[in-house]
Formats: C-alpha cells, sequence, structure tokens
C-alpha cells in the first residue's frame, strides 16, 4: 500500500469518529413532517453535516483506489453491486410506500407526490431511477473497460509494426498496469530486434548495398534465397585505370592508388542509385536501372578521377563503357555468404567494347541500346564511333562529347556529321573518302584521337590497295 493511501485511510478512520458521535444532530436538524421535510440546523448540526460531507469525500476516494486494485472483474463487481443494491432498496421502498403509515414515509410521499392507494407516480419515479441507474452502470463499465480499448489500439499497433518507438500507456487498475508493462516489454525485445537487424543492415550494405535489394524488389538480405533469379532491364557500367605514367609504380603503391580510386568511384556509384557487380582489379562492373543515371555517373566519374590526378605523382586514366539489355541476375553463394549477381556473360561483351575504346583513344563508349533508353528530354552529346561485330549481332557504338573541356567539345559538334561520315565510308571500304574526312576534323582538331586513328586506317587500306 501506498503512504499516500495509508494517510487516506487514517483520514476517513478518523472522519468516521466524530460522525458516529455527531450523527445525533444532523438527525434531529431534519425533521420529518406530513408536509415534507423541515430543516432546522444548529450549530452542531451544520458541524455534523460538514463532517459527514468530508468523510463521504475521503471514502469515495479510498473506495476509488480500492478498485483500481483490483482486477477487472472484482472491480466491476464490487462497483456494480454496491449500485444495484441501492437502486434495488430504492425501488422496493417506493413501490411499497403508499401502504406505510410512520411519519417518515408520509414526508417522503409528500416530498415526492406520490399519493396514498396510486402508483403512478411512484412508477415514475423507479423509471427515473432505473434510467439512473442504467446511466451510471454504463457509465461504470465504460470507465472500468477503457482500458481495453486502450490495450486493442496497442495490439493493433505491434501487429502492424508500428508503435515500436512508442511507449504505452494502458491506464486502469492494477491489472492493466501489469499489461502495459508486458506490453512495453514486448515493444522493447521489437525494438532489440529492430536495432539488430538495422545494424545487420548496415554491416551487410558494405558488401550488399541497399540498391542491389531495391534493384530485386527485396526489403533485406533475408529475402534473398540461395538460386532465386530474375530478369530485368539494365544498364551495366564497365570502367578500368590504365597507368599513363612513365615511372612505375611499386606494388604497395599501386595497390594504395586502386583503393583510393575505388573510394572516389563507388560514392558515385551509389550516389546515381547504381550498385557495384564486381571489383575487377582495377575495373568494376556496376548496375543501373536506367541509362540516364549511368551515362551522369559516367561523366561524374571521370571528371572525379581527372581532377584526382592532378594532385598525384602517377597519371591513371579510366575508361567507361555502356551497354544496356535485359539480364539475368541471380543468387549465389551459400547461406552464410549470398550475392546477387550479374548470371549472363555481360564482361565478354564489356572486355570488348573496352578493347575499342582503347583502340581509338575514346574514354567514354556507350551502345546504341543504351541511348534507344535514354528519355527524349536528355541533353546530351555524342558521336558515332563504328560497330562492334559479334557471331550474331552488330553493337553501334558512340562516344560521350561531354567530357570534353569546353572549347574542344564544341568543335567536335560541329565537326561531328564529317567524323560520322568518315566512320561510315571507312565501314563501307571508301577509304579516300574516310581519309578525307577525317583530314579535316584533324586539321580543326589535332589531338582528336579517334579521328587519328581511323585517318592512319584509311592510310593503311588505301596503301595496301595500292
Amino acid at each position: 500500500m501506498k503512504t499516500s493511501t495509508k494517510i487516506l485511510t487514517i483520514i476517513t478512520i478518523v472522519l468516521l469518529i466524530p460522525n458516529i458521535f455527531l450523527f445525533r444532530y444532523l438527525a434531529s436538524s431534519i425533521v420529518a413532517t406530513e408536509n415534507g421535510f423541515v430543516f432546522n440546523f444548529s450549530t452542531l448540526g451544520y458541524v455534523a453535516l460538514g463532517f459527514l460531507i468530508a468523510f463521504l469525500i475521503s471514502f469515495t476516494i479510498l473506495y476509488i483506489i480500492f478498485l483500481r486494485s483490483l482486477s477487472l472483474s472484482n472491480q466491476l463487481f464490487f462497483s456494480i453491486v454496491p449500485l444495484s443494491i441501492i437502486y434495488g432498496l430504492f425501488a422496493v421502498y417506493i413501490s411499497q410506500i403508499g401502504n406505510m403509515n410512520d411519519i417518515t414515509s408520509q414526508s417522503v410521499r409528500t416530498t415526492l407526490n406520490i399519493d396514498t392507494g396510486e402508483n403512478f407516480n411512484a412508477l415514475l419515479w423507479i423509471l427515473f431511477a432505473t434510467i439512473l441507474y442504467l446511466v451510471l452502470l454504463f457509465v461504470l463499465i465504460i470507465f472500468a473497460c477503457k482500458p481495453l480499448k486502450n490495450v486493442e489500439k496497442i495490439t493493433q499497433k505491434l501487429g502492424d509494426g508500428r508503435a515500436k518507438f512508442d511507449d504505452f500507456k494502458v491506464g486502469g487498475n492494477k491489472q492493466f498496469q501489469e499489461i502495459e508493462h508486458s506490453l512495453n516489454k514486448i515493444n522493447y525485445i521489437y525494438k532489440e530486434k529492430d536495432n539488430k537487424i538495422r545494424i545487420a543492415n548496415l554491416e551487410a550494405q558494405k558488401y550488399l548495398p541497399k540498391q542491389i535489394l531495391k534493384f530485386l524488389g527485396k526489403n533485406n538480405i533475408k529475402e534473398l534465397e540461395i538460386g532465386n533469379q530474375i530478369q530485368k532491364k539494365a544498364t551495366v557500367l564497365f570502367c578500368d585505370l590504365k597507368n599513363q605514367s612513365s615511372k612505375s609504380l611499386t606494388l604497395e603503391e599501386n595497390f594504395n592508388y586502386i583503393n583510393s580510386y575505388f573510394k572516389v568511384v563507388a560514392p558515385l556509384i551509389k550516389r546515381y542509385e547504381g550498385f557495384i557487380d564486381k571489383y575487377l582489379g582495377e575495373g568494376i562492373l556496376a548496375v543501373f536501372a536506367n541509362s540516364e543515371n549511368a551515362i551522369e555517373c559516367s561523366h561524374a566519374i571521370l571528371k572525379a578521377l581527372d581532377s584526382k590526378n592532378k594532385n598525384q605523382k602517377s597519371s591513371f586514366q579510366s575508361r567507361i563503357c555502356l551497354h544496356t539489355g535485359v539480364f539475368v541476375f541471380g543468387i549465389v553463394g551459400d547461406e552464410e555468404r549470398k550475392s546477387p549477381t550479374i548470371m549472363t556473360d555481360i564482361l565478354s561483351l564489356m572486355s570488348k567494347m573496352q578493347e575499342i575504346n582503347d583502340y581509338i583513344g575514346t574514354r567514354f563508349l556507350i551502345s546504341k541500346l543504351s541511348l534507344d533508353d535514354l528519355p527524349q528530354k536528355f541533353d546530351f552529346q555524342y558521336r558515332y564511333t563504328g560497330c562492334l561485330s559479334l557471331e550474331k549481332d552488330k553493337i553501334q557504338l558512340f562516344e560521350s562529347l561531354e567530357y570534353y573541356p569546353k572549347g574542344k567539345k564544341e568543335k567536335l559538334i560541329k565537326l561531328k556529321n564529317k567524323f560520322e561520315n568518315g566512320v561510315r565510308f571507312y565501314n563501307e571500304g571508301k577509304f579516300k573518302e574516310a581519309k578525307d574526312e577525317f583530314e579535316f576534323v584533324l586539321h580543326y582538331v589535332k589531338d582528336d584521337s579517334p579521328s587519328f586513328v581511323y585517318f592512319n586506317k584509311s592510310n593503311e587500306k588505301l596503301t595496301e590497295v595500292a
């Protein structure tokens, strides 16, 4: 029992004592007559009335505290039974008051306007008492069962997973306080599990970024099943480094530089909503949901690495190629280590594109399928550089002009038709026309590597024919 409850109990008992001794003064102040009750309070009568009111208030509070300490069933019993007894005694008394001849009953009949031998007004008073009884009964039940509504809401939130960061308040008696404690304990366990899952997901993202899960339509790593596979349209980015420095690096220097390169590239891929599928020595194979993000990411990578090279004693040049298609993604590994990856032989194609990239001196090649995947509003300058011949198909390749310095970029855009005509003439075996076109381009842009390579190849073909 709480200290405050003990004090209130003592006060109630103390107030009961003067009520016992002073009650007769209160009773004598209320006189029953044939014309109703007459009130004639003396000083002690008022004192007795004051003690009675104080006692009733104190006893009511103590009784409510008593009810709150009970279980719901006992609480309903000890609140409804006394009310029912009072209602029953009143109903019986009123129904029989017409047959009673004592002075008190006559005074009550006069006050309530009940005539002897007629039950109509008595029935009205009983009806009024019944309505009042039912209203009080309803209020008592609502008050006692209100915590059940709170429990219902809390359990719904817990079931839906929406209340893991709330502190629950149920209210009500001691039984509901224990339920509240249990619900908060369950919620705490959920919080702990959520924290563990969150930490596990954060750790897993170091090896399995959330972009992969989003791409595969999964919420967390637990949903990945070995052997699962899915066909999805995607744009694949292949990026590698080549050391262009005349001074070779030691193994340790090369290793440190490659890692510093990954620290630049990996966040950019993540920023543009891609994910790294494979680390390939000095290269990266990344996947994007659309070619727009892949192209923007590629330009950002080239720009960032050029900026980084200015502060390095060695010169690493990055080359990027993009291709878009429908690929099969599958989950490989075992239960302890699961890894989503591209199941098709995309590396072979990307390696051939990268060889062309390297051979003609471009830094960013894009397949026609990637260009076709771009939205019409995407502002992007490029030029046709030729075809990659495969066993069953040919892939048209285009070079991005966006990574060139502004002055050179503007010249190349103006000379785009001349360059592309040269490429087409070369592919058709018209080497003299091709040579003239590339010579024209080189006249204005002397350091245009693709034009220089095609010009030399055209010369060689002409020499062979001669």
